[in-house]
């Protein structure tokens, strides 16, 4: 069945909404608990701390590297099978870094973050999977309530660091285990799943735009420089953030606390994102998430109590909502089915390109900017600056472009 004989009720696309929701509230815990501990535990294994990071750096590596041979696998095989490799993946590298653990080896824990980024990688697509047999109205509300399934990640992943992470008698190694655990059986939610396999083009179908004719089209262009923003500086700032928390003298429960409060503001105003795109126009929603993302950064340069970890995340995640699914929905709109492959793994590389930057240069001004944690964490936030900057100037000039063009 093609998109356009799809029923006008979306009756479809909601059980499709329901089903990613869910993946992504379940599944997409582990994401939340190795955000958690990965930085840690990388500290306790890395010979040279300004390594901490790295294996959160390694995990957006893969998922980047694993963004396009993802979409056009499901370009191919379907949404369900990509997302089952994806599942499997996860398992795979959690397995992989609990036994780095057990051995006491960085090389192998960070092997087991690369692959574990073949999962993030798949979820990434869970937001495009539900436009994908939406109507154009549904379309903004479908990848908005996909997200909002991050509300119970948020809740869930932390929750099951504080009582995995010291379970074992090798640190962390629980918490990894329970990984592979959500892993395997989360991945029964795709059985459910209906969304048909892309139709084999004709020879003579449209082929669509090549993808340098894709990039450099203006709100195309925008839309990835704004997604890429709003996700790296996310990223710059909450991998530090646990070897913040603690170097500041707080416990490893607080920063769970934090990344807690954090992860849910990134995806409870989910409910309504969707509805604010319909009314006020998916630009206004762009720009309003680059200023809320500045204000954490304002928030964090004022001090290091914990009060200041808790509201300056807090906004990390709402200008995150507000700036990256506003660039999805703009990403969206403007491109064709028969291109969604080629312009959705594009899109994702870019994106997890950044962030891939973003997570490795994280480490690197969190221990090795300055001679202790806060100069560190001022740092961190300093480094925001630039990058706003540009995403606002390019919300600027494609406001000002004549709207023909």
């Amino acid at each position: 069945m093609t998109d356009a004989a799809l029923p006008h009720d979306d009756s479809r696309a909601k059980r499709n909404v329901a089903v990613l929701t869910a993946a992504q509230a379940f599944l997409g815990a582990q994401m939340a608990m190795i955000f958690v501990v990965g930085g840690l535990a990388g500290q306790s294994l890395a010979s040279n701390v300004c390594f901490a990071t790295l294996p959160i750096s390694l995990i957006v590596l893969g998922s980047m590297l694993a963004a396009n041979p993802l979409s056009w696998f499901m370009q191919r095989a379907g949404r369900k099978a990509g997302f089952l490799v994806g599942a499997g993946a996860g398992a795979l590298g959690a397995a992989i870094g609990a036994y780095g653990l057990y051995l006491a080896s960085f090389p192998i824990f960070l092997l087991g973050s690369l692959i574990t980024g073949v999962y993030m990688s798949a979820q990434g697509f869970y937001r495009f999977a539900a436009a994908d047999t939406a109507s154009e109205a549904f379309r903004p509300k479908a990848i908005s309530y996909v997200m909002a399934g991050g509300l119970a990640s948020a809740i869930i992943g932390p929750q099951l660091v504080k009582v995995t992470s010291q379970a074992m008698i090798i640190p962390f190694m629980g918490t990894y285990f329970a990984v592979v655990v959500l892993n395997l059986v989360g991945a029964l939610l795709f059985v459910m799943l209906d969304i048909p396999k892309p139709p084999v083009p004709s020879e003579d179908a449209p082929h669509g735009r090549t993808r340098w004719e894709l990039i450099t089209t203006p709100r195309i262009a925008v839309a990835v420089i704004c997604a890429m923003v709003s996700y790296a500086l996310m990223n710059l700032v909450m991998t530090s953030t646990p070897l913040a928390v603690v170097g500041c003298g707080f416990t490893e429960g607080n920063a769970a606390d934090i990344v807690t409060g954090h992860v849910l503001a990134m995806f409870a105003p989910s409910f309504f994102t969707g509805h604010l795109i319909v009314r006020f126009g998916v630009e206004k929603i762009v720009a309003t998430g680059l200023v809320i993302l500045a204000a954490a950064g304002a928030v964090a340069l004022q001090g290091v109590e914990i009060e200041n970890f808790f509201i300056a995340l807090i906004l990390l995640g709402l200008g995150w909502n507000f700036g990256f699914i506003g660039a999805t929905t703009m990403l969206a709109g403007a491109h064709e089915a028969h291109e969604r492959g080629r312009m959705q793994g594009l899109n994702d590389l870019l994106v997890f390109g950044g962030v891939t930057m973003a997570s490795l240069a994280s480490g690197g001004l969190m221990n090795c900017s300055g001679g202790d944690a806060q100069t560190g964490w001022m740092s961190v936030n300093l480094a925001m600056v630039p990058f706003l900057a540009l995403a606002g100037g390019a919300l600027i000039w494609l406001a000002l472009r004549p709207k023909d063009t």
